[in-house]
């Protein structure tokens, strides 16, 4: 099998006056990174770098011999996070730039390369970075994203669980609003342990369950074989897992919160400068919270520290970056979107998720 021919650096022709002169461009992939600089800096103005960690600081050695104090890159995956931390540890400013943007911009040619046509438009300020909050916050916001996925993982033995119970004929999850709460769960371990006594098990439900007692020994009535017990019982060993593990999380992330200094972030808000060790025993997220933005915002209609806490790891305390709610609002894609062309309006994709890196 003949090897891809790589392309080779062209020529661009600059019309537009340069607003940064000392501008460079990324190309990053999952094994290689392409790189451009000003051509006046290095005789091979375009490299590339493989993605190991030596050359990454290779490729900022690079740049800061030829002068490069900014670069421009597409937020590809999670690619660019490692090269993102360590020419932001060097000082070198660095433009996430959402794909789309570089694609609406006209005048791009196929035998350019993609760095050289990032570094151009960056050179010119053409693109716009995307925005990211402070580091600290960026932890938070990625334990916070991991447990989302750790819920959803946990949501699909849930669903495994009742598959289960259909292919048996128990209704018992029709009947109770939560197959995983305390009813739920002591049936399912009486069932996994052997018990198919329909009146037996329904001894075990739960005084709040609004369901009598006759309706729940119906709803066990059913089909009790052996392999889709095994099934049920590897779901709820499993969902039990994924329960810890969230658990975990949780943790992870209070700690985080709570040695979370929000002077640091820029907030102009007369924050609590109590310290860690003067934490009480139980977490209290709503004082954390209250501590870190100075103010109690559970008091806004529909805010609980649940969805306080989400806006907190996507955007932190300092909200600069939005000099109006205007931008704010933009930036969660709620600004109605009113193109014209021909007299008619242009029809747009509703429920985009905003631009994060």
């Amino acid at each position: 099998m003949a090897k891809a021919k790589k392309r080779k650096p062209r020529k661009l022709d600059r019309n537009l006056p340069l607003m940064r002169l000392n501008a460079g461009g990324i190309d990053v992939g999952a094994t290689e990174i392409f790189v451009a600089v000003p051509a006046d800096r290095d005789t091979d103005s375009v490299r590339s770098f493989p993605t190991f960690t030596e050359d990454l600081h290779a490729l900022a050695d690079w740049l800061q011999q030829c002068r490069v104090d900014t670069v421009a890159m597409e937020s590809t995956g999670v690619y660019w996070i490692p090269l993102f931390q360590i020419l932001e540890a060097r000082g070198i400013e660095v433009h996430l730039v959402n794909a789309q943007h570089v694609h609406h911009v006209p005048g791009r040619k196929s035998d350019v390369l993609d760095c050289q046509w990032l570094q151009y438009l960056h050179s010119v300020g053409l693109l716009k970075a995307s925005f990211r909050p402070e580091h600290a916050v960026c932890e938070i916001r990625s334990l916070m994203r991991h447990r989302e996925n750790l819920v959803q993982m946990a949501c699909v033995h849930v669903q495994h669980m009742h598959k289960s119970l259909d292919q048996m004929n128990l209704q018992i999850h029709h009947v109770i609003s939560d197959i995983t709460g305390v009813t739920g769960l002591a049936i399912i371990d009486a069932i996994v342990g052997g018990k198919t006594n329909p009146r037996e098990l329904a001894k075990l439900r739960d005084h709040r369950i609004k369901a009598s007692v006759e309706t729940v020994t119906k709803s066990l009535i059913g089909d009790y074989r052996p392999e889709h017990i095994f099934t049920l019982k590897q779901s709820l060993t499993a969902y039990r897992y994924y329960q810890q593990l969230i658990a975990d999380c949780d943790q992870e992330i209070q700690q985080r919160v709570e040695t979370f200094d929000s002077s640091d972030s820029g907030s102009t808000s007369a924050a609590d400068s109590s310290s860690p060790a003067s934490t009480p025993p139980t977490f209290n997220l709503r004082s954390h919270l209250e501590r870190i933005f100075g103010v109690d915002l559970t008091s806004i209609p529909g805010f609980d520290c649940l969805r306080i806490q989400t806006i907190f790891s996507e955007i932190g305390t300092d909200l600069s970056k939005f000099p109006i709610d205007d931008r704010f609002c933009s930036w969660l894609n709620l600004c109605p979107k009113d193109g014209m062309s021909g007299g008619r309006r242009i029809p747009v994709r509703h429920g985009s998720k905003p631009k994060t890196v």
